[in-house]
């Protein structure tokens, strides 16, 4: 039998991954030793015995086998939460295309320094007072997972429950009867969600036992609460993504709220889901998963039709006397015919007049911040666009001596031109209409009206996004405009009317989930209001009133777009159905950029030209071709089993790592992108 070697990590502190030392594995151990196993090894000149970890194994040794040392030992008693995590970067390497560094750097905190803070936590606050008793739908939910759990039946459940029937609370109990029986539990929440509100819930039930995560906490601070975790400070972790690691050795649990919120899957490689990932790290420890939704994602809904996953439904709202709004549809081409050319629909115009006059709350949706969606000339169509980026630049600050022109991929801007560079022409105008344009137009409608914007450029400073819903929450505000974020895990009591004010904006986009994220926005927005016993009403402006996407959000009927949509997606061979991967090509030089593209087109033609099930498509350009002065090209891959698509990103990058042709270009892998690239 040829000699077999193991790579393995010393230190497993974060700056320490990068540095891998190889052993050579005993004959008598051969068979034994995996992935995410610790072994003694003996270190250093005096060869102490160390305990390391194993990350990878090869067949080539890098130095002089000669000078290689052989492992002592597997640990045998060793059950530390740093093998489970290792494994799970494993399973991210294989399955979403990594260096096994790359992956274990998502998986594993990074140990800085935590500097003295003066301040108290962010959420650090007096708790709301609690208390809500589950309702006979809510009750059977819990009991159901708990008596799963206690049997030993460790299922991935899909709560679907629509907006308002109390799926924090079911989470809440089920994490309670977790922690009497001496588990864990980690709640993935999307960022954009992560509230006071929120938060508070957790807190209140579960006091110092709770530690939070978000993107606001600085490396030291996240080591912090991940260390606090590895000791058994505290029970439950709360965050998004990344808190989905947290370095629990006793995971009875883990929570995804809103699962179909596309911050869950990583846009920067590996890109992995936390869905999958959540999955693969309860099947590794004993534990349950809950995805939660009101909208499931049309993968998660498929395969709980399929009995992959258990589905749960919660059909009522959970507060006395709420009820689902009600909902009318707008055709923003018949008030054109009736001459009306404001962004407001004489329908929504009079019931934000009536909430006032009621001194209740409204709030107004449009997923596209700024004053307008391009500018061009009048004269001669030229469309500004981003030097650096193949897009066109957003006007900001509207019709004020601040009026600027802005990229939102790279952050190009420049001051808006009084004069068209190609043809001089002083006839220079924005088209489309974006957050800044709703709030100066309510302005101008409603005078009297106290209005309050959320969108990323009011959010930009610490603590903004919640210092705003501070106050609309405490009626400082008659009005909210906002973005997709004012839609997300807020509850507003006083909140009687939302209008979507283009409810198309997402549903043209290029690409084969707009359908779906439209019909979640729209069902998310529509779930803000009616959620007292003052009931509420939703306006949906649109030039598609007969698309089957909006007529299935404004009758609420998510089963109705489930079945049109799953049907697009089997005529395309899109995902659920099929699996598909993106290869995903850049370079800043574009004549090597085309040469890498076909020379990655022939490995998957070389290999793979016979199989019949596997649909390829590319090279071709990406729908933003240039970004940030780099070249991007793609090709897509379809197929219904994903281990193929898993053999192709392997031989793909087996054959890159012999090729130095192309170091100035790069790769990344997406399986089932959440996105058209």
């Amino acid at each position: 039998m040829s000699q077999r070697f193991a790579d393995i990590i010393v230190d497993i502190s974060h700056e320490a991954i990068d540095r891998t030392f190889q052993y050579k594995i005993p004959e008598e151990l051969e068979g034994q030793i995996r992935i995410g196993m610790s072994v003694s090894i003996p270190f250093g000149r005096g060869n102490n015995l160390r305990k390391g970890y194993v990350i990878g194994f090869s067949d080539t040794p890098e130095i002089d086998e000669e000078k290689l040392k052989y492992i002592n030992d597997i640990e045998k008693k060793d059950v530390a939460i740093e093998s489970t995590l290792i494994e799970l970067a494993a399973f991210i390497k294989d399955n979403y295309g990594s260096t096994m560094i790359n992956a274990l750097k998502t998986v594993m905190p990074i140990k800085e320094k935590v500097k003295n803070r003066t301040k108290k936590e962010e959420f650090d606050t007096p708790y709301e007072e609690e208390n809500f008793v589950p309702n006979d739908e809510q009750a059977k939910a819990i009991k159901r997972v708990v008596e799963d759990f206690e049997r030993g039946d460790y299922k991935t459940y899909l709560l679907k429950g629509i907006t308002g029937s109390g799926k924090t609370l079911v989470y809440i109990e089920i994490i309670e009867k977790m922690l009497q029986m001496g588990k864990q539990a980690i709640v993935l929440i999307p960022e954009i969600a992560l509230t006071y509100q929120t938060v508070a819930r957790f807190r209140n039930r579960f006091g110092d036992k709770v530690a939070i995560m978000n993107s606001k906490l600085s490396k030291g601070e996240r080591y912090e609460q991940f260390e606090r975790a590895k000791k058994g400070d505290v029970s439950v972790v709360i965050g998004p993504r990344s808190a989905l690691f947290a370095p629990f050795s006793n995971l009875g649990l883990i929570v995804i709220d809103e699962e179909h919120e596309q911050s869950y899957k990583s846009d920067t490689t590996p890109k992995y889901h936390a869905r999958e990932v959540a999955i693969k790290r309860a099947s590794m420890c004993g534990a349950s998963v809950i995805l939660g939704s009101a909208t499931p994602s049309i993968d998660s809904y498929y395969k709980a039709v399929n009995k992959e996953y258990e589905l749960i439904t919660l059909n009522e709202r959970a507060k006395e006397g709420a009820t689902l709004a009600k909902v009318s549809v707008v055709d923003l081409r018949k008030e054109l015919e009736h001459g009306n050319r404001s962004i407001f629909s004489n329908h929504l115009r009079e019931l934000i007049r009536e909430r006032l006059d009621k001194h209740e709350q409204t709030m107004l949706f449009i997923n596209r911040r700024g004053y307008s969606g391009f500018i061009s000339c009048r004269e001669c169509g030229y469309v500004f666009k981003c030097p650096h980026c193949d897009v066109s630049l957003k006007e900001h600050n509207g019709k004020t001596a601040n009026a600027k022109l802005v990229c939102h991929y790279c952050g190009y801007e420049i001051a808006r031109p009084k004069l068209c560079p190609e043809c001089n022409s002083k006839f220079i105008a924005g088209f489309g209409t974006g957050t800044e344009k709703v709030e100066s137009e309510i302005k101008k409608e409603f005078p009297d009206a106290r209005v309050l914007r959320m969108d990323a450029d009011t959010t930009k400073r610490k603590n903004a996004h919640e210092k705003i819903v501070d106050a609309f929450a405490k009626g400082k505000a008659d009005i909210l405009v906002g973005t997709q974020m004012i839609v997300k895990g807020h509850d507003f009591p006083n909140v009687t009317l939302v209008g979507a004010v283009a409810a198309d904006t997402t549903l043209f986009d290029n690409d084969y989930m707009a359908a779906e994220k439209t019909f979640d926005l729209l069902a998310q927005a529509a779930g803000r209001a009616g959620r007292s016993d003052k009931g509420g009403e939703v306006v949906i402006q649109t030039y598609k009133p007969d698309d089957y996407c909006i007529i299935a959000a404004a009758n609420q009927d998510y089963d109705e777009f489930f079945e049109e949509e799953l049907a697009y997606r089997e005529m395309l061979n899109y995902p659920p159905v099929f699996n598909m991967l993106v290869l995903f090509m850049e370079s800043e030089y574009e004549e090597l950029m085309d040469k890498y593209a076909q020379y990655i087109r022939q490995i998957i033609d070389d290999y793979y030209h016979e199989d019949k099930e596997i649909k390829c498509i590319g090279p071709c350009e990406a729908n933003i071709y240039k970004l940030d002065d780099n070249y991007r090209k793609v090709i897509y891959i379809k197929s219904k089993s994903i281990d193929t698509l898993i053999s192709i990103k392997d031989r793909v990058e087996s054959v890159l790592e012999k090729n130095t042709d192309y170091e100035k270009c790069f790769i990344s892998f997406d399986f089932n992108p959440l996105k058209t690239y």
